[in-house]
């Protein structure tokens, strides 16, 4: 995840993940591609209480976060990567276009505010690629041959599998 240099950095060590924030401002700028730049200020966090592990810290931390980003009124994206955006999304998009992502991984708020982050703009970069579309091709006359002598035989099957008469 490349971001501006206000941006929490994370430290995947294989004792865990460590994490230095920089105290002045979380972010600014999300880098998403070399061309392509999301304005932090159109992210939107919510923190709520998680289950799961933590301890008694469970009862009184709002660990979990709910990262809300309104795909449909950005001016961060063009129009053609909104719309794949918003379907990409599925069931994490609402009607309004505003994309709601749900991290509680962590037992920290932090580490689930960057894993938020991350997932969001992971699903843009998929968005912001251009498929290519599928060129339909006509099947070639072997593949059409085996196909029809793959039926003859299977048809065949099928006919020994009725009664036997009873030649008496």
């Amino acid at each position: 995840m490349r971001v501006s240099a206000e941006l929490p950095l994370i430290d995947t060590a294989s004792e865990g993940i460590h994490v230095a924030l920089h105290t002045e401002t979380f972010m600014k700028t999300l880098h998403i591609t070399p061309h392509l730049a999301l304005d932090a200020g159109e992210l939107e966090f919510r923190f709520v209480r998680a289950s799961g592990p933590g301890g008694q810290n469970v009862n009184k931390v709002s660990s979990a976060v709910e990262l809300r980003f309104d795909a449909a009124g950005s001016s961060s994206l063009p129009q053609e990567i909104r719309a794949r955006l918003i379907r990409l999304a599925g069931n994490r998009a609402t009607a309004d276009g505003v994309i709601i992502i749900d991290a509680r991984r962590h037992r920290s708020q932090t580490l689930n505010r960057l894993d938020a982050i991350e997932r969001l703009l992971e699903l843009i970069r998929e968005a912001a690629e251009r498929r290519r579309p599928r060129i339909a091709t006509a099947p070639t006359a072997a593949s059409q041959r085996r196909r029809v002598e793959g039926k003859r035989e299977r048809s065949g099957i099928k006919r020994q599998r009725g009664r036997v008469a009873d030649d008496e």
